[in-house]
């Protein structure tokens, strides 16, 4: 089920979570062992360190510009961009400005 938003309502995702000064803001929307769906705002020079998921990882840039580095390969994405981020590969993000993102992790079964 989705959580924290409202239902049938028309809604600009970028506006569902703020931005905060020197931190890294999250809004969980589903999850289960399925799958897993979040809202981030990261404040810019914030980030996630490197790491690996059990899931497949899509991250929807929802505003600003951010670099994301995958088995050591770095790209840049800004708004509007999507990137796949395999399950159990190293990845890692900065936000080179501010930016916000929808993260969803799809879990094998």
């Amino acid at each position: 089920m989705i959580k924290n938003l409202e239902s049938a309502q028309i809604m600009k995702l970028d506006e569902q979570v703020d931005y905060a000064t020197g931190q890294v803001v999250s809004k969980t929307l589903s999850q289960n062992k399925n799958v897993s769906l979040t809202l981030f705002a990261f404040d810019q020079h914030e980030g996630l360190s490197t790491h690996t998921s059990t899931g497949d990882a899509l991250v929807q840039v929802l505003d600003g510009m951010v670099e994301i580095v995958i088995d050591d390969t770095p790209y840049t994405l800004h708004k509007g961009e999507t990137i796949c981020m395999p399950a159990n590969v190293p990845h890692s993000l900065y936000a080179t400005t501010r930016f916000k993102m929808l993260l969803t992790v799809v879990f094998a079964q």
